[in-house]
């Protein structure tokens, strides 16, 4: 079982508390908790650079 990391806060990912979505710009799994995606924090994809909401 792979253990994902929020890409805002860092926070182990497990079970169903979090979302993983293809970043816009270069199609890479991005993986963020419900609560940063929640309070809008902002992400930097780890791939490309891409900055989102």
């Amino acid at each position: 079982m792979e253990i994902y990391k929020c890409v805002t806060c860092n926070a182990n990912l497990v079970g169903t508390n979090y979302v993983a979505f293809p970043c816009p710009s270069c199609g890479e799994m991005v993986y963020r908790c419900k609560k940063c995606r929640r309070l809008a924090n902002s992400y930097v994809c780890e791939n490309c650079g891409f900055e989102g909401p």
